[in-house]
């Protein structure tokens, strides 16, 4: 994985922990066996993860560049999309706000 995708995974494994919101990785351009072996490894804060092997998801999303983290509401619109490492800040002044506020 990438640095910055390093640097936020603690922040993803204590966000899954509090049960807020469920997380959906989305593997991009990866090897799945290889992402899986990371996941088993270093834990993983995913109640699911897809894989776009080749980039055509990420494609739909917008996707330029990763980590890239976005809420989506339940009818399926993209409410916030973040990118760059998700922190501890980021976190606690636009995620979970913006998912009370929807009600997640």
């Amino acid at each position: 994985w990438c640095v910055a995708c390093q640097q936020e995974h603690p922040v993803l494994m204590d966000l899954a922990k509090t049960s807020a919101v469920p997380l959906i990785g989305l593997n991009y351009k990866d090897q799945r066996h290889l992402a899986l072996a990371w996941l088993g490894k270093y834990g993983n804060p995913y109640k699911t993860t897809l894989f776009d092997a080749d980039g055509r998801v990420g494609l739909d999303f917008g996707v330029y560049g990763v980590p890239e983290t976005y809420v989506i509401d339940k009818q399926g619109v993209i409410r916030l999309k973040y990118t760059g490492p998700v922190t501890p800040e980021v976190v606690r002044e636009k995620l979970l706000p913006l998912m009370n506020e929807l009600g997640a």
